[in-house]
């Protein structure tokens, strides 16, 4: 009798291990099961991606830090003769991608758990690479952004969003300022691996140039965050959010009732007939593989 091999843990970067046990815990399994409303928060930033990729019909993509596959769909469909492999740190979120993925009746999607910083994608095997916001998080991004120049053919597209600074993301910022309780809240420092990693564009390019990309071109995209239908809807999805438990961690019952009544009433101010919609700016990122 055979006994089958157990599947192998996937290749995690040490720099990165510490993502990866958080992406394979309580956040990956809260971002798989409220998977719609993280999409709909940033889905005012889908179409630019897409357009900026130039996908072709026939392309081979690769969609880094695919969540929920989100992203992996919409080019498939833009690459009906083509094939989209779609690569996330992620069990759980990987798991919603392969349900939503065969619910469409896409059979050009492939879902792959790794961590793109070293995962030994076959050299040249993709015409583009895409990120909608899932590529700040690397622990080491040179290494990652060589990791996937190499998984590029010769003049492969890469194509990404990314945020801009806290001071350019209303939506952070009112987050930030509702929950400071009256501390001052230290600044999320650029260039490290979070929301902010690819916020300074110097950092962007030079990133990019010692990875073997060139033609890197940065474009400013305005828009907006849409928390929830009305106010009620908002602070039910920011409140069971990781970065407002964080903020509220510390405070006591008291201080910690006030701010969230403070931010219930700072949704209020934003909601319109659309939704709750918060200020937001991201960075459009395109550049070529030498």
């Amino acid at each position: 009798m055979t006994v089958p091999t157990p599947p192998q843990p996937p290749l995690v970067d040490a720099r990165n291990a510490e993502m990866a046990g958080a992406w394979n815990g309580e956040e990956g399994e809260d971002w798989a099961a409220r998977a719609d409303r993280f999409d709909a928060a940033s889905a005012a930033f889908d179409a630019g991606l897409l357009e900026a990729a130039g996908i072709g019909p026939a392309d081979r993509v690769l969609d880094v830090g695919c969540g929920a596959g989100t992203s992996t769909r919409a080019v498939a469909r833009a690459a009906p003769d083509g094939h989209v492999t779609g690569i996330d740190l992620s069990g759980p979120l990987l798991a919603e991608a392969r349900r939503r993925s065969a619910a469409a009746g896409l059979t050009t999607t492939t879902f792959v758990q790794g961590d793109a910083q070293v995962h030994p994608f076959e050299a040249a095997s993709f015409d583009v690479a895409v990120s909608r916001f899932g590529a700040m998080f690397f622990g080491d991004p040179v290494a990652a952004f060589t990791n996937l120049a190499r998984a590029l053919r010769p003049g492969g597209r890469l194509a990404m969003l990314s945020w801009q600074p806290l001071a350019r993301n209303e939506w952070l910022l009112v987050l930030r300022r509702t929950l400071a309780a009256g501390r001052s809240l230290p600044e999320p420092p650029g260039g490290a691996p979070g929301p902010f990693g690819l916020s300074d564009p110097d950092h962007v390019r030079r990133v990019l140039a010692a990875a073997g990309f060139g033609s890197v071109h940065l474009a400013e995209v305005p828009g907006v965050v849409r928390l929830g239908a009305d106010a009620e809807d908002a602070f039910d999805f920011v409140s069971g959010l990781g970065p407002t438990r964080g903020l509220l961690g510390g405070l006591d019952d008291g201080a910690r009732r006030a701010a969230l009544d403070e931010l219930r009433a700072a949704l209020a101010e934003h909601a319109t007939p659309d939704g709750v919609l918060l200020g937001a700016a991201a960075w459009l990122t395109t550049a070529r593989r030498w």
